[in-house]
């Protein structure tokens, strides 16, 4: 099990890889946000020529660990 502190791709047959505007739409944020994320570090992502492709579970293990309990 690979987790995003780790940051080593390991195998990545099986990952599944969004666009930044996927993972604005996922996380109901701006592009600008995702793009944020990324440049600062907080999200790992891979450049395509002149873009960003982040996993999917690249972004589920963001929102687990920066989930806020209120209570």
């Amino acid at each position: 099990m690979h987790t995003m502190a780790e940051n080593t791709p390991g195998d990545m047959s099986e990952a599944q890889f969004l666009t930044i505007a996927e993972v604005a739409s996922r996380m109901r944020v701006s592009k600008m946000t995702v793009y944020r994320l990324v440049h600062g570090g907080d999200l790992p992502a891979v450049r395509v020529g002149r873009s960003f492709r982040v996993r999917e579970d690249d972004v589920n293990e963001y929102l687990r660990k920066s989930f806020y309990n209120a209570g």
